[in-house]
């Protein structure tokens, strides 16, 4: 069950609240359902996929029996709101052309965007479209989520990564993600880079710990691999044999010296003899 279901479908009502807070009545119902998702899109081609972007991650609605309140939660607020909030106020005008009813939007700030799947789904997926290495960028984006207070996060890329024949899938995991807990906050997100050689499909879990919890910033670093250590078969190769290890003890039976051959006085003995 934790490889097939959304986490975030799995706790929409039981611990997350619902991105789409209306009621309806049966005959309404598909006409608000298509109008919600004109919203959302036309918010993320505004602001996620032109320059400058805005980061908007989460879209919520809520409809009252007058008007459409619209909430963005956007990392880049300033973007969103603009000069003398002009962004805003054009924005309003245009969905309220879309939908043909009153929008009220209002901008909520992320405060920790490393935090967000979606954030960290898309910076991913544009670093690949900009043909990054994928093993570093999904390394990078692991271990800043750690350090910004994450107890677990993973990664998955699947598809044609750096430009293969064969498409594959690569994950990078750091810390513990527990997708059965319906108590634990995890964030997930899905993004895709559109390349030259196809689409890269990008997944990102983000736990966060349990919900009512306080993330704390933590000093988060990798730990590193500790020496190989010389074994004694490889210890001795390209040095000439017979030379001392420099810093190494000489052996006092290897310092002294060989006796000298006595000469062969046989032939001598003999002569005089004769």
């Amino acid at each position: 069950m934790g490889q097939k279901v959304s986490p975030i479908g799995f706790r929409t009502g039981v611990t997350l609240g619902w991105q789409s807070t209306w009621f309806a009545p049966k005959a309404n119902y598909g006409e608000f359902l298509v109008e919600d998702q004109k919203i959302r899109r036309y918010v993320d081609n505004r602001f996620n996929r032109r320059m400058p972007k805005g980061a908007v991650a989460k879209t919520e609605i809520i409809r009252t029996r007058n008007e459409v309140k619209v909430t963005l939660h956007s990392a880049r607020p300033g973007v969103v709101i603009g000069p003398r909030g002009g962004e805003v106020d054009k924005l309003r005008e245009e969905l309220e052309e879309l939908t043909g009813r009153q929008i009220n939007v209002n901008v909520v700030e992320i405060k920790e965007p490393d935090l967000n799947a979606t954030l960290v789904a898309e910076a991913i997926a544009e670093q690949l479209g900009k043909r990054a290495s994928f093993r570093r960028t999904m390394k990078q984006f692991c271990e800043s989520a750690m350090s910004a207070g994450a107890k677990g996060v993973k990664i998955i890329c699947s598809g044609r990564l750096a430009g293969s024949e064969m498409a594959r899938k690569e994950t990078q995991k750091l810390g513990s993600i527990p997708l059965h807990t319906l108590d634990a906050n995890v964030d997930y997100a899905v993004a895709t880079a559109r390349t030259t050689y196809g689409a890269i499909g990008v997944k990102a879990w983000i736990y966060k710990g349990k919900f009512g919890e306080e993330i704390a910033p933590s000093q988060y670093r990798r730990q590193r691999r500790p020496p190989k250590r010389v074994g004694p078969a490889m210890r001795g190769r390209g040095r000439t044999q017979g030379a001392p290890r420099q810093g190494s003890k000489v052996s006092a039976e290897s310092q002294v010296a060989a006796p000298k051959a006595e000469p062969d006085t046989s032939e001598s003995n003999n002569t005089n003899e004769s």
